[in-house]
């Protein structure tokens, strides 16, 4: 159900009329990452929220896109994106 469209006010002699639009607010991170030190070789999972669900994030080491690998899992889980660093090396920070 949506709120969008044209309202009518209708008096009989006079009609007066509005168009309504609806705008979605843009997602905001309600939690953000934390900065982590651990030991080498440990797995290392790094986590924020969001103000919604479902969207799509892309998560970057130096500007550079992580993508799904061995090496890193990207999870989605409602609100929360988590991000785990498998197995880390001095490399990774």
């Amino acid at each position: 159900k949506t709120d969008a469209g044209l309202y009518t006010c209708d008096i009989g002699t006079d009609v007066a009329k509005s168009k309504v639009s609806v705008q979605e607010k843009p997602t905001e991170v309600t939690k953000q990452l934390e900065d982590k030190t651990s030991p080498a070789g440990q797995d290392i999972s790094l986590s924020c929220e969001l103000s919604k669900a479902d969207v799509n994030i892309r998560w970057y080491k130096d500007g550079k896109a992580i993508r799904k690998s061995q090496k890193y899992e990207l999870q989605q889980e409602g609100t929360r994106a988590v991000l785990i660093i498998r197995e880390s090396t001095v490399k990774d920070s």
